[in-house]
């Protein structure tokens, strides 16, 4: 469940408010948008995802507010941790480099002495 918004990193693009597709969010005329139905919030993550700037946290509880504050969410390294992990922030850790499936499809093609095989007749 959406659990924050970083007043402080929002930049009021109101990118969260076009991608949530439970109405989730508010947006504010001439200020950051606001969590207005949190608990309509279906942990898709589309928010967290799309957010350029790093500045909502989506809890992985689809059910429950944690009351996880700001600064817990810094410490522990967890604004855009779940774009990451999908390797949607650019030159950021996470991504097909750490796919485990990639590397094996890579380490199969080296390991051919003529490369895949042609399909053609």
């Amino acid at each position: 469940m959406i659990e924050l918004l970083s007043e402080t990193r929002c930049t009021a693009c109101n990118v969260c408010v076009k991608a949530c597709p439970a109405n989730v969010f508010e947006a504010v005329p001439g200020g950051v948008p606001v969590i207005a139905r949190q608990g309509d919030c279906q942990t898709c993550f589309l928010c967290e995802i799309y957010c350029p700037v790093d500045a909502l946290y989506v809890a992985v509880d689809p059910e429950h507010v944690t009351g996880i504050t700001e600064s817990a969410v810094v410490e522990a390294g967890l604004f855009g941790s779940y774009a990451r992990a999908l390797g949607w922030k650019k030159g950021r850790e996470g991504g097909a480099d750490s796919d485990p499936t990639h590397r094996l499809r890579q380490a199969s093609l080296t390991a051919m002495p003529t490369g895949p095989r042609s399909t053609a007749p």
